[in-house]
């Protein structure tokens, strides 16, 4: 398993990408800013994290995908714990929606619900966004202390 900092042509990650945050402009307001980290297994691309400074010590996680064939194999685990390690701050934070897949996996990654930014995907996204038959409205802020 290897973890590779990407820093040139950022958007041929975009097909992943899209996977994390489905609407491309809403992906293009952090991919240049952020950092892009890829985790590439046994010859393959897994997964694609982008993590930004929002100063005052806290970093978020953007975008988290991994490859559909690679779901459910730790391969979003390890882009997570990698990433935290990557912080050198007080608080890494991922925004998601409030959705029965997301909020429970990064709760297993010892992230706690710190608040909500209501309406955020009804009022950001050109079209309604649905995960596991649930429309996704607020916007769901983990915490975890790093």
């Amino acid at each position: 398993m290897e973890f590779q900092a990407i820093s040139d042509s950022k958007r041929d990650y975009l097909p992943l990408l899209l996977l994390g945050d489905e609407q491309e402009d809403m992906i293009n307001r952090y991919l240049d800013r952020g950092t892009l980290w890829a985790l590439v297994d046994g010859g393959l691309l897994r997964a694609v994290c982008v993590v930004t400074e929002e100063g005052g010590g806290d970093f978020e996680i953007k975008n988290l995908a991994v490859a559909p064939e690679s779901q459910r194999r730790g391969y979003g685990r390890a882009m997570v714990e990698h990433t935290a390690r990557q912080c050198r701050g007080k608080r890494l934070l991922a925004g998601t929606g409030d959705s029965p897949l997301t909020v429970p996996f990064y709760e297993a990654c010892g992230f706690r619900e710190d608040h909500r930014i209501p309406d955020f995907f009804t009022e950001n996204y050109d079209h309604p966004i649905f995960e596991a038959g649930r429309q996704l409205t607020d916007m769901v802020v983990l915490v975890r202390e790093l």
